[in-house]
């Protein structure tokens, strides 16, 4: 199968450097790098993009467990998370699907992130 379009980060000028001085400035946000790669893969899921899941896959191999990566799509139900990794996973769903809901990041996802975040030394 051959793709319909060049991926627009690749082709519009300076995107690529938006996004990576994005993922640097959530790398240095005090949320632990296991965190982020476990949220980036989910959001890759929901979103369709096998690239991004592939990535996501690769680069975390190294520091997750087969069965961590296996399970992100069924977080809710696997043992294998935290309490702040599932509020991190619960608040990724909710903001990757915001058009999918009349209120997309319910005050209990909300309450409950700023709980694990406040944890975290920023």
């Amino acid at each position: 199968m051959q793709a319909r379009l060049k991926n627009p980060a690749l082709i519009i000028p300076n995107a690529m450097q938006a996004l990576q001085a994005l993922a640097n400035s959530a790398e240095q946000g005090g949320v632990p790098a296991q965190t982020l790669g476990l949220v980036h893969l989910r959001a890759s899921q929901i979103n369709s993009c096998s690239v991004c899941v592939d990535m996501s896959f690769r680069f975390k191999k190294a520091e997750e467990t087969d069965e961590r990566l296996f399970a992100v799509a069924a977080w809710r139900e696997a043992p294998y998370f935290s309490d702040a990794e599932r509020a991190a996973l619960a608040l990724t769903e909710a903001v990757t699907r915001m058009s999918d809901r009349a209120d997309p990041v319910p005050d209990e996802t909300y309450a409950r992130t700023g709980r694990s975040l406040s944890a975290v030394p920023i």
